[in-house]
């Protein structure tokens, strides 16, 4: 399942959820609750992994270009040796050798920056999400242990203790 998938079911719970009269607060199905916060704690390794996914993609690619690189410098190398042996042909080979170096530079930088642009707004997309789910988990957490303390005074120990752990 979905990160957004589970935030969305969360924010349902949410819209679901009771009014407790003359307050802010809603009493929300704590099961219903606790699972979502189960499921979310698997999918999010999971877009982590994603995400370390594209980054190994990105390495690959770099690794590509540099290789393609490599070939295609070796090509202008070996093409500029063939070309120099003969006398006339002498500063037309280093000048097409430059060029091809050049280029496959260009291309070579051009990939690598857009792998680099794809890896950050992928990242900067999971961090939002992750940012928002956080969010949404700690006003989920923050609103049991305030239902709690209010139900008992011996309950607000045990919502402590879970705010502490929920902190950490």
């Amino acid at each position: 399942m979905d990160i957004l998938q589970l935030i969305d079911r969360l924010e349902e719970l949410f819209n679901d959820a009771k009014a407790v009269p003359f307050t802010h607060n809603v009493i929300v199905d704590e099961d219903r609750m606790l699972e979502l916060i189960d499921q979310m704690r698997i999918v999010i390794p999971e877009e982590v992994k994603k995400a370390q996914q594209v980054m190994a993609q990105r390495d690959r690619v770099l690794a590509q270009a540099q290789e393609e690189a490599n070939r295609t410098l070796q090509l202008a190398r070996d093409k500029s040796e063939q070309m120099m042996q003969k006398d006339m042909i002498v500063q037309e080979a280093q000048r097409r050798a430059d060029q091809i170096m050049s280029q496959a530079r260009a291309e070579a930088e051009a990939t690598r920056a857009d792998t680099d642009n794809y890896v950050v707004d992928t990242l900067m997309q999971l961090q939002d999400q992750i940012g928002k789910l956080n969010t949404q988990v700690a006003n989920g957490i923050r609103m049991v242990q305030e239902e709690q303390m209010r139900k008992s005074p011996a309950s607000s120990s045990i919502s402590t203790n879970v705010s502490e752990k929920a902190e950490k």
